[in-house]
């Protein structure tokens, strides 16, 4: 019974996983190219709307990361994960930092 439902918990982990990373893909995806678009725009606010996309692109990975530490097994893999999740909350928190200070120069 137990087994029965660590492969279901399994599986759902595996599917929310993939959902997350297939958002969060879509919204840097979806940013990039509405970057571009302001870019030749000539948009002041180009800067702000990629940072920000990407950020939110960055944030859905992060969670599909976080769901990844429920079903590894083994130290290396918890290593690997643990390790992507510093570099994405890191990538994270300069983007944030760098749409404060954008943010500070358009007001």
């Amino acid at each position: 019974m137990i087994q029965l439902l660590e492969m279901f918990l399994h599986q759902i982990v595996e599917i929310a996983i993939l959902i997350f990373e297939c958002i969060g893909v879509g919204i840097i995806i979806f940013s990039g190219l509405w970057g571009f678009w302001l870019y030749l725009k000539r948009s002041p606010a180009t800067k702000l709307a990629l940072a920000k996309g990407l950020a939110m692109g960055l944030e859905f990975k992060l969670g599909s990361e976080i769901l990844r530490t429920v079903v590894v097994r083994e130290w290396q893999e918890i290593g690997t994960v643990a390790g992507i999740i510093v570099l994405r909350a890191a990538l994270t928190f300069l983007i944030h930092w760098e749409i404060k200070e954008e943010e500070k120069g358009t007001e």
